[in-house]
């Protein structure tokens, strides 16, 4: 009776190194890219934040600049001075 040579016990496992395997590059790259978004997302929200708007009636005082936003700027300009 012959033995085939394709059964485990005669062949050996050859370690491969961790770069050469596709799984590990999928999920490094994976997490990588998670991690590169949540940084471009912290760095967009602190930049561009929302400025706070009272909302308990509370006066505010508008620059007559050219930057103020219309609205209050006109409610600033009708309200009589005290």
């Amino acid at each position: 009776m012959q033995t085939s040579p394709a059964t485990p016990s005669s062949q050996a496992l050859v370690p491969v190194p961790w770069w050469h395997v596709g799984v590990m590059w999928f999920f490094a790259g994976g997490l990588g890219a998670v991690v590169i978004g949540s940084f471009a997302l912290l760095f967009t929200a602190v930049k561009y934040g929302d400025t706070v708007v009272p909302q308990d009636g509370v006066r505010v005082v508008v620059p007559n600049t050219p930057t103020s936003p219309a609205q209050l700027a006109r409610n600033h300009s009708a309200t009589p001075k005290p």
